[in-house]
């Protein structure tokens, strides 16, 4: 065999074993929402390969009032799920994508200090705001009284459980507000608003210096790369390298391109510098491989997570009928 031969053999069988160890490296988690009680469920339990569940918990439900903040139904899980072995991943959720949810607590509401504490988020396609739907409500991340206070609950939570939890992480930095103006918020604009992801950024990190804190950093208004970059997203994941912040977010949709466009390469740069994931989010299963015209199966996500991204973290979603019927299945057998 030539020597070269034996290079381009070695470099194969490196790269081979590499894809390997990158699949059984991952920290799989399945994303269970709010539907917390399904952590008892028999196939998750069983799975070895699962290291645990990401749960969501709102800013409205753990600070039922003012100053008073009630963390039992966090306890509750982490219990449960450490006598099982398993661990417990913490989605902090200050946002909602239906216009019957809000996520902040009430007392905000009422309170003209906080000039309401939260916003409606919209669908906007395109840049054409002027036909944009109502799709939640967001809290005022830019508002610094609404900051302050949503401060206070990342240094209690930390309190209480860094170090015992594997991690926590911060919904998604998209917001739908368009670009005109016509439906900015009081006190909103795109450069407030990227200083605003980087005060939360900074302080989950000072409130979890053990645990894995992460931001999910998906698109940032004002924006849309490559064609128009004004820098937010890409300050986000430099303030994550600075700050030692874990990143990642949704959606696990292999080449589309407003992903490829925008998180993706940035996830990437940041491998084996802080803590990455990605999140399978619901309806990420029927996603459409744009290269190869067919839906994408669980072996094609999983590598597309592990050997392109080269994430960390893997939450799935449960949503059936794919949890059941494919991917408990492919877990199961992952580590045997």
């Amino acid at each position: 065999m030539s020597a070269a031969k034996k290079l381009l053999w070695c470099a194969l069988f490196l790269l081979s074993c590499w894809g390997a160890a990158a699949a059984k490296g991952a920290h799989h988690y399945v994303y269970f929402n709010r539907d917390r009680h399904r952590i008892t469920d028999t196939s998750f339990l069983r799975a070895k390969a699962v290291e645990g569940a990401q749960l969501k918990y709102t800013w409205r439900e753990l600070e039922p009032e003012q100053d008073r903040y009630d963390f039992g139904a966090i306890s509750k899980d982490l219990s449960f799920l450490s006598s099982k072995g398993k661990k417990l991943f913490i989605q902090l959720q200050d946002v909602s994508f239906d216009g019957s949810i809000v996520n902040v607590p009430r007392y905000l509401l009422s309170d003209a200090r906080y000039n309401g504490g939260a916003e409606r988020n919209y669908h906007i396609e395109g840049d054409d705001d002027a036909r944009a739907v109502a799709a939640g409500w967001v809290a005022r991340r830019w508002d610094a009284a609404v900051r302050e206070r949503f401060h206070k609950l990342l240094l209690a939570l930390g309190k209480a459980f860094d170090g015992r939890i594997e991690g926590i992480n911060l919904p998604e930095t998209a917001v739908g507000f368009g670009e005109s103006g016509r439906l900015f918020p009081k006190g909103y604009n795109f450069d407030v608003y990227r200083d605003a992801v980087l005060a939360n950024m900074k302080m989950l990190k000072r409130a979890f210096p053990k645990s894995v804190a992460m931001q999910y950093a998906n698109f940032m208004p004002g924006e849309w790369l490559p064609e128009k970059d004004k820098s937010y997203l890409r300050s986000v994941y430099s303030a994550a390298r600075a700050e030692r912040v874990a990143v990642g977010g949704p959606d696990l949709l292999p080449y589309k391109r407003g992903q490829m466009n925008h998180s993706y390469g940035l996830i990437r740069e940041l491998d084996g510098i802080v803590p990455t994931g990605i999140a399978v989010q619901w309806g990420n299963y029927e996603h459409v491989n744009p290269r190869t015209g067919k839906r994408t199966t669980i072996p094609e996500l999983l590598e597309f997570a592990t050997g392109y991204l080269k994430v960390d973290y893997i939450f799935w979603e449960f949503q059936e009928p794919f949890y059941s019927g494919a991917l408990m299945p492919f877990l199961e057998k992952l580590k045997g």
